[in-house]
Parts: structure tokens; C-alpha cells; sequence
């Protein structure tokens, strides 16, 4: 058996993708129930190198049953992964619940705690792959190769399981901060293309850690967010913020400007991140571009990628807020 490494797909506006993030964020929110999609186009310029989409849907349950400072919320996501021009492609199915316990009497502060399983399909197609014994005289890719994977589409699979825990709290509930971490691939699920040689997945490791802080009349509000991450000897960590300027007097259903900028550093400075978003009536929209600034920004020509994001709650009139991430 070998091993293998390498990261798992991500996003740049990791604070819009709950169910990516940690499994204990499931149903953590002011809302009946959540929808959350993002889609990525990381490197363009270099054949298509990683197009990641997701769509997730979570709420909560057992509200009549449950005190009114603790909480219990399932979900479930689908993600879609290609690489290199759909030449390895990935499709993930994941559902997750998490319990969120009150830890005083007005339920500032809370602390929960997640899991989620998820099924994993993946297919290498060996039809857009050209190997060095195909090229030709002539340049062309003619030969046959002798590489047993050649003009052939192969599958696998796995289960997977991921836990996580996660500290939220306020001061007066308005302000907002918390604190969490995350282990994904627990199990160090087995892969393999060729049915006798396996990679095994290694754990993901992350914590990601942010607050909102509202400034002077409350019209404006700071919001701050950050991961860091470890999966096989690479480390991934993003960091920054953005400021929200509130467009209208409705505290339950708040119209806002948002702009702002983060940075990513892994095992070289790899990219600057401005982000512009959107929110109204319960719908945020977020855009965001990379910056590349590593050694591959002649490749890449400095086009580290884009990314949208869409994340709707829905908030019927009355509802009682409770302290929850704010993003």
C-alpha cells in the first residue's frame, strides 16, 4: 500500500459555507431553515485546473422540545469537484446534525458539537490523458501507451465521517464571536483507481475562529473570519474581514453593503482576496476574486479564480434571535 497526498477542495469564502467548514456550524443560525451555495473556478488560466460548486440546506428541529437556549439542527450537501479539465472528477453527498447546549441563562454563550457522513464517488477518465510513450515523431499523440489506465474511465468510492465542535458567544447579543474545530476523514477512508494499489485520505485538521462587532450607532457592523487548516504536511490558512454598512432601520430583516478583503497563506503567500456582498431580505450575495501572488502567478497570470456565493435564511416575522455565528 502507498500513500498519497493532497488537500481537499476549499473555498475562499469559507465563512458562506457552513457545511464545508464544520459539521457542529449545522443549524446554527437565526432562521427556520438555511440554504448556502458556492461555486469556485480556481486557476482558469491553467486547463481548468479546479471548478468546485456546492449546495447545502440545513434547519433545525425539535424546537418544542428543546429549552429555548439549546438547539438541534441537521443538513444535508452535495459538492461537485472537477480537476484538470474534468480529467479527475469528484461528486460527494454529505448529511450532518449537530446539538447546541446553553451554557447560561440567556443563552449568550453555547457550546455544540457536530457530525456528518458523507458518500464519495469519483472518477478518473482515462480518455483525456496522454502519456509520454503516445507522442509521435511528428509531435502528435498517436502511439499507443502502454499505461493500463489509457482510453479507460475508472471509479471509486468511500464512506467518510467528520466531527466537530464549536464555541459561540455574545456579550450583549449583538456582538458576536466564536471559536471551533473540525476533523474531516476521520476514518482515513482507502482510494484506489487501479484496484490494487490504495491512497488513503489523511485527516483534515481545522480550526477556524471569527466575531461581528458592531461600530458606533450599530449601522455599521466589523465582521472578521479565519481558518487555518492541515491535511497531509500542507497548511492552509486564510484570514481577513470585512465591514457591513446597514442600508435600512430593520433589525430583523437588515439590508447591507458589505466590502472587504482576506489573505491566503499556505506554504508560500498564495493570494489576495477582495470581496464585495449583498444582503437583503434575508438574501446574501458574495463575489469574490483571487490575486495570485506565489510563483505561479506566471502561469496562472496572476488569475487566482473567482468565487460566488448565495446563502438565504429564512426568517419568519417575530422570530426570537438567538447568539449565532454572524458571517
Amino acid at each position: 500500500m502507498k500513500a498519497g497526498f493532497a488537500q481537499d477542495p476549499n473555498f475562499s469564502q469559507f465563512f458562506v459555507s457552513p457545511l464545508t467548514l464544520n459539521p457542529a456550524l449545522t443549524g446554527k443560525f437565526n432562521g427556520d431553515f438555511r440554504i448556502a451555495g458556492n461555486y469556485r473556478d480556481q486557476w482558469p488560466e491553467i486547463s481548468k485546473a479546479f471548478i468546485t460548486s456546492t449546495v447545502s440546506f440545513d434547519m433545525g428541529i425539535l424546537r418544542n422540545r428543546l429549552s429555548d437556549i439549546d438547539g438541534l439542527g441537521v443538513g444535508i450537501m452535495a459538492m461537485t469537484d472537477k480537476t484538470a479539465n474534468g480529467i479527475l472528477s469528484g461528486n460527494f453527498i454529505s448529511v450532518s446534525a449537530a446539538y447546541h447546549k446553553g451554557l447560561d441563562e440567556d443563552g449568550f454563550h453555547q457550546l455544540g458539537i457536530g457530525f456528518q457522513g458523507s458518500y464519495s464517488n469519483k472518477r478518473l477518465d482515462g480518455t483525456k490523458l496522454n502519456f509520454l510513450d503516445e507522442l509521435d515523431q511528428n509531435g502528435g499523440w498517436t502511439v499507443p501507451s502502454a499505461e493500463t489506465i489509457d482510453n479507460r474511465q475508472v471509479n471509486t468510492s468511500h464512506f467518510d465521517f467528520a466531527i466537530g465542535v464549536l464555541y459561540n458567544g455574545s456579550t450583549d447579543g449583538y456582538n458576536n464571536f466564536y471559536l471551533g474545530t473540525s476533523v474531516y476523514h476521520v476514518n482515513r477512508p482507502k482510494e484506489s483507481f487501479t484496484g490494487d494499489i490504495f491512497y488513503r485520505l489523511e485527516p483534515r485538521i481545522t480550526v477556524n475562529a471569527g466575531g461581528a462587532i458592531p461600530v458606533g450607532d450599530g449601522s455599521k457592523t466589523v465582521y472578521l473570519s479565519s481558518i487555518l487548516s492541515s491535511q497531509a504536511g500542507a497548511l492552509n490558512t486564510v484570514g481577513g474581514g470585512a465591514l457591513g454598512f446597514l442600508l435600512n432601520d430593520e433589525e430583523e430583516n437588515p439590508t447591507q453593503f458589505l466590502a472587504g478583503v482576506w489573505a491566503r497563506v499556505n506554504n508560500v503567500n498564495d493570494a489576495i482576496i477582495p470581496y464585495i456582498g449583498l444582503e437583503y431580505q434575508g438574501l446574501r450575495f458574495g463575489a469574490s476574486y483571487d490575486i495570485n501572488v506565489s510563483t505561479l502567478k506566471t502561469a496562472s497570470q496572476s488569475r487566482g479564480g473567482i468565487e460566488i456565493s448565495l446563502i438565504y435564511i429564512k426568517r419568519p416575522p417575530g422570530y426570537k434571535a438567538m447568539a449565532c455565528p454572524k458571517f
